[in-house]
């Protein structure tokens, strides 16, 4: 079967797989799902959408599609310190889609949700004359009262970013196909950063242990930095000369007529999806470690000072800022 399915045979043979008989999706054959209580959990629950040629490149395949959608949602969790659950879908699929390209769509849904431990439990799915737009609504818990919030960083703070920052407003780039790249491998590497993010899901705990506030960075670190600032009343100091760079981007940043604004494109690019996060200074020691042992990647890159509003720094200076991120309008 080529062409596309009706909406019904869709649930049946694409998603209904999908749930994996939890006991809470009913076989997604009713109207809703019930998600029974877990004493002395909060149930944790975000939502993010994507939409073709906005967060994702036309023509990419399907089945990262997919596990992109599903790693942006579990980088929320990961940021409130959350323990991954379950999660609803809806989905938007245009006539071009038909059942290959559906088919490879819930084969990265289901790759990502047995690796990262979820099962669907229901949603919607419509047709439309496009783009392609699915939204995901996720599910995780957290011992009552200790999810992560942006709300909490203190003056004296320290301010650390998990990972890399940069490389998917890189990969964007390459694969709009801009030659910022010298090397096919590293913009090859890039690329397949900006498809395909790596939640810091290993961070959670450690995070409600030792954190005072937490976001993910999806607009740019510099935007969701002041997010958190804002959230809890202090400004942050974010230096740029401290920002965690991967290899293909330090070979990027050294062939720049301006490695000041370069390093401001890597901070307000975007779709990195790391984790931004507020420390007691007594505290750095140990969620340093804990990301160590995670294998994930973990740097201070600022502080929490008194006042409102980020302050950036390169060379010891204070440098302008003119987009602090991605805006939707």
């Amino acid at each position: 079967m080529s062409g596309p399915p009706d909406e019904f045979e869709w649930i049946a043979k694409g998603l209904a797989p999908l749930a994996e008989g939890a006991p809470e999706a009913f076989g997604l054959l009713d109207d809703a799902a019930a998600i029974p209580s877990r004493p002395g959990y909060d149930l944790i629950v975000s939502k993010d959408a994507i939409v073709e040629g906005v967060h994702f490149l036309p023509g990419d395949p399907p089945d990262l599609v997919a596990r992109k959608l599903l790693r942006v949602n579990l980088s929320d969790l990961a940021a409130k310190g959350a323990e991954p659950y379950g999660y609803l879908l809806a989905i938007a699929w245009p006539e071009t889609y038909g059942w290959t390209e559906r088919e490879a769509f819930a084969r990265g849904l289901s790759q990502d949700q047995s690796a990262f431990g979820l099962k669907l439990f229901g949603g919607d799915t419509v047709a439309t004359p496009g783009p392609l737009t699915a939204s995901l609504t996720i599910l995780g818990w957290t011992p009552a009262g200790r999810m992560v919030r942006r709300a909490g960083a203190r003056p004296g703070d320290v301010v650390l970013v998990s990972g890399t920052i940069g490389d998917s407003f890189l990969g964007l780039l390459c694969g709009k196909g801009l030659r910022v790249i010298k090397s096919y491998s590293d913009a090859e590497w890039l690329l397949d950063r900006y498809r395909l993010p790596q939640p810091r899901s290993g961070l959670a705990e450690a995070l409600r242990k030792h954190a005072n506030a937490a976001a993910d960075v999806s607009d740019g670190l510099v935007a969701d930095a002041g997010k958190v600032a804002a959230a809890s009343g202090v400004g942050f100091e974010i230096d740029l000369d401290q920002l965690p760079i991967s290899s293909p981007a330090t070979a990027w940043l050294a062939e720049t007529a301006d490695p000041i604004q370069a390093r401001i494109d890597l901070a307000t690019g975007g779709d990195d999806y790391e984790i931004v996060c507020a420390a007691a200074p007594e505290n750095v020691a140990n969620l340093l470690a804990a990301a160590k042992a995670a294998g994930i990647g973990l740097a201070p890159v600022g502080r929490a000072i008194e006042g409102s509003g980020v302050r950036v720094i390169a060379g010891g200076a204070e440098v302008q800022v003119a987009r602090a991120g991605y805006v939707h309008r």
